[in-house]
């Protein structure tokens, strides 16, 4: 992975809390589980509990990811914040 790409990542990260508003919660999901798979790699750690309905989503969204290469996380995740920034 590149210098370029990785600095391009933590720049869409910060960019992204600037948004003028809040996306809706599926975008929410796909940034998350870029945003993860992209600085972490494969999904891990436990599953959350049962009622912890915004913790199980999370999760889902990012083990839907799993085997996509970590610089492709990044460069999506890095086209979507563009996208939302307009």
């Amino acid at each position: 992975m590149s210098d370029d790409l990785q600095r391009e990542f933590q720049q869409a990260a910060e960019d992204v809390q600037g948004l003028g508003e809040r996306p809706d919660n599926d975008t929410l999901l796909k940034l998350y589980a870029l945003y993860k798979q992209g600085s972490e790699g494969e999904v891990h750690g436990d599953v959350p509990g049962f009622f912890d309905f915004v913790g199980t989503a999370k999760y889902e969204a990012w083990a839907k990811l799993r085997d996509m290469p970590r610089d492709e996380a990044m460069r999506r995740y890095i086209a979507l914040v563009r996208q939302l920034l307009g």
